[in-house]
């Protein structure tokens, strides 16, 4: 059953959070220097939680972290190299955090790559970036998480996700003809699966998942599909676009609630086919567990047992 919850569309992630104190939380924002991933890290450093921007390039990221520093008067932001399409930078990033973690925001994504790229396990590229960097870096966080007592694992997707399940015979186009937004579809399908998965499996950790769609935010994200295309009254601001972030990151509106979706900082609907002019609602293969275990066995043939 949904929760009341007195944010909606036009909710910016600074209102979400207003007068909640994250003081001695520990966060983690992979892709936290650029688009919403800033605006996340932003609200809750300005709450008081400790948090580090995992970024492919670490030294474009300082500088935004000593911005945020500076705006937020928090001093505990800091940057680490990850680099989620490489699982040796992945397990590397593992191996060196020691910490509880509180809150594991996995933001970064890629979109719509115009041609068929891999990664270094022969993965599609969107797949291996988006969802199965993410899958490593959760899994191999775990005991962290676990640490935390009370751990919120919160997963980026998209309405992308209405476009396409997971190709289960053939994920990487070995076969299918390469279609940027139906492989850009299935890694964001995956992404809310990942949160089923753990809402499945690690409850005993008290480590809860939740997924969401941030909404229509011209970022770096869609410069393979020329720009935002969304009409410019159902687009939002990168404030807004992180509301629902921060909202299942840290938030006590929705303390315990495992393995949903979020949309506008509600719950999303099912919907039984791809709405036809605004994309709404989560499709029932996304939050289907018998899919989101098949998904986590086919994840852990590719990246294999955290040490």
């Amino acid at each position: 059953m949904s929760r009341l919850i007195p944010f909606g569309f036009s909710s910016t992630a600074s209102e979400v959070l207003s007068g909640v104190d994250l003081t001695g939380k520990t966060m983690i924002v992979t892709g936290g220097a650029s688009g919403i991933g800033v605006e996340t890290v932003k609200s809750l450093a300005a709450a008081g939680a400790s948090v580090t921007i995992a970024a492919r390039r670490p030294e474009a990221a300082a500088e935004i972290a000593q911005t945020l520093r500076k705006q937020t008067g928090n001093q505990n932001i800091d940057v680490r190299q990850l680099d989620l399409s490489d699982l040796q930078s992945v397990r590397a990033f593992v191996a060196d955090w020691d910490k509880p973690i509180h809150a594991l925001i996995n933001n970064a994504g890629i979109m719509a790559l115009p041609e068929l790229d891999r990664s270094r396990e022969g993965c599609e590229m969107q797949f291996a970036t988006n969802f199965l960097g993410h899958f490593a870096l959760t899994l191999g966080l775990r005991g962290n998480l676990a640490m935390a007592q009370g751990a919120r694992v919160v997963s980026v997707s998209s309405t992308g996700s209405l476009f396409g399940p997971v190709f289960w015979d053939d994920p990487h186009f070995r076969f299918i003809p390469y279609n940027p937004l139906l492989a850009y579809a299935q890694s964001k399908t995956a992404c809310i699966l990942l949160s089923v998965g753990i809402k499945d499996r690690w409850k005993s950790d008290g480590i809860v998942s939740n997924a969401l769609n941030p909404g229509a935010i011209a970022t770096n994200l869609q410069r393979h599909t020329g720009g935002l295309r969304t009409p410019e009254h159902l687009r939002k601001t990168p404030e807004q676009g992180a509301s629902t972030s921060v909202l299942l990151a840290a938030s006590p509106l929705v303390e315990g609630l495992n393995g949903r979706y979020f949309d506008n900082c509600q719950e999303a609907r099912l919907v039984a086919q791809r709405p036809e002019g605004k994309l709404e609602g989560v499709a029932a293969y996304a939050l289907d567990s018998t899919n989101a275990d098949r998904l986590w066995e086919m994840a852990l043939n590719i990246v294999g047992e955290p040490k």
